[in-house]
């Protein structure tokens, strides 16, 4: 029977440990059972790719002994939880989890706390300007100057019809991801440059999230994830910016400019199991999920 997908929310891995005290354990005492789990967390944009291609990967192999002979005859058992991409350097950084899932630039004084850790490039994401499909802007001002776009999101220009004569005079309502996120430190890269976001933007726990807050809201604006778009058609609708849509060859090009990377931190001597799914998740295999889920594999850069 398939395994069905699972999201699983891990807020510790709980370590069990024979005996206590200081005394050694004697030759009754029974060993713990070798943990053969593997342990992945960190940004909610990539998550659900590394998810769904744990679930592939399960489904495909069942046991361990069939990805390698030399494996015992283990069932395959693979966590995905998510958190922001803070969340994926620090649980990297401390060996919480075994893969970190980092939807945006790696700073340098975090790889200084990753010296026996890769960061693996497997692909690349837009951060869209993302409207509700019957907001008017859609159709009367489909194109907006990163400028405007700054304005909207720093709150000077607070309704649409600010943004454009023509259009309704209602509140923009601003959604932005947490400061935790990922998109949050690549939007203000971007767009922002150091400019604060307004006050009364929404913050959104995860894409996930700020994705439904424009689907549910038709004055919302919020920087959503292309793979996020593409996994909700029609119901959500992006505008270009400064002339240029958040196509593949424009994001590849470098013509749509609020994009970021999204990156794997692994051991740099993996275990031989993680290595495996590691590999498979590098593959054209995985690659190419990552692109059926909306992404920019990173073959394509």
């Amino acid at each position: 029977m398939k395994r069905l997908l699972t999201y699983v929310l891990l807020l510790a891995f709980v370590v069990a440990v024979a005996g206590c005290g200081s005394s050694a354990p004697t030759a009754n005492q029974p060993q713990p059972a070798k943990d053969f789990s593997i342990k992945i967390g960190g940004s909610s944009t990539l998550a659900p790719v590394v998810a769904k291609a744990a679930d592939d990967f399960t489904e495909k192999y069942k046991t361990w002994k069939k990805v390698k002979d030399a494996f015992a005859d283990d069932p395959i058992a693979i966590f995905v939880a998510t958190g922001g991409s803070g969340f994926g350097v620090k649980a990297a950084t401390n060996g919480t989890v075994d893969i970190g899932l980092v939807s945006r630039v790696v700073k340098e004084e975090e790889k200084q706390k990753l010296p026996n850790h890769k960061l693996h490039t497997v692909g690349y994401d837009a951060l869209t300007i993302a409207v509700h499909p019957q907001n008017p802007v859609v159709k009367v001002k489909p194109n907006l100057t990163k400028d405007e776009v700054k304005r909207i999101f720093a709150g000077e220009i607070k309704t649409w019809k600010q943004l454009d004569a023509s259009l309704p005079d209602r509140t923009i309502v601003v959604a932005i991801r947490d400061l935790g996120g990922g998109a949050s430190q690549a939007f203000d890269e971007a767009v922002m440059k150091g400019t604060p976001i307004a006050k009364e933007a929404i913050q959104m726990p995860s894409m996930g999230a700020l994705a439904g807050k424009v689907q549910d809201n038709v004055d919302a604006v919020g920087y959503v994830s292309t793979g996020l778009v593409d996994q909700n058609k029609g119901k959500i609708a992006v505008l270009s910016v400064d002339g240029f849509e958040p196509t593949n060859e424009n994001i590849v090009s470098g013509k749509y400019s609020i994009s970021r990377p999204l990156i794997l931190i692994t051991k740099a001597q993996a275990d031989e199991r993680e290595q495996q799914f590691i590999n498979y998740l590098l593959s054209d295999t995985g690659l190419k999920l990552l692109e059926e889920m909306g992404f920019v594999p990173v073959k394509a850069k």
